[in-house]
């Protein structure tokens, strides 16, 4: 896994920006490649951070916690985005919630799970067809600055953003040979 110049992982950048924005809440679903993220935000005190049995509950939990004044991220992996347009559609785009999400992207590169490729080719474009901000960031030089700037669009526009963690950034999935 690359680090930054400064020696950070693209974990701990993520991190740092979600610190300095002021989201203090991590609901997430348990994923392999976000592991590393999950770990060090439960390590640091500024965060509440907890485990949810399903995306759309963590969603909820977020977009609750956000109008009681509290900023949320939801991290999860490509698959549990599936679960996610109706509540997307029916919640955080109509009430202009600026639902923050994470994704660690499977179906791509050497995949073997064919529910992870259908998702992976189909989540961008219902991101699209609902009006949702979203980026896909491939190298370390890019997640700072990608992260920073898309929570204070999200903020400032009341709307969800989406950030979609390539292999290429994360090293993906390990998978058995």
């Amino acid at each position: 896994m690359a680090e930054a110049a400064d020696g950070r992982a693209w974990y701990e950048i993520v991190r740092d920006v979600l610190k300095r924005h002021n989201v203090s809440l991590v609901t997430y679903v348990p994923d392999n490649v976000l592991r590393p993220l999950i770990e060090a935000i439960h390590a640091d005190p500024f965060f509440t951070a907890f485990s949810c049995t399903r995306e759309e509950e963590a969603l909820g939990i977020n977009a609750g916690a956000w109008m009681g004044g509290v900023r949320g991220i939801l991290l999860m992996q490509t698959s549990g985005f599936a679960t996610l347009p109706n509540v997307l559609a029916s919640l955080s785009v109509p009430f202009s919630i600026p639902t923050l999400m994470m994704v660690s992207e499977r179906g791509t590169l050497g995949e073997f799970n064919i529910g992870q490729s259908l998702v992976a080719r189909t989540m961008r474009p219902v991101l699209d067809a609902l009006s949702i901000e979203n980026h896909t960031m491939t190298r370390l030089d890019e997640v700072e600055f990608t992260v920073d700037r898309s929570i204070t669009q999200a903020v400032a526009t009341m709307a969800p953003v989406c950030f979609i963690l390539s292999p290429l950034l994360t090293g993906g999935k390990v998978f058995a040979k």
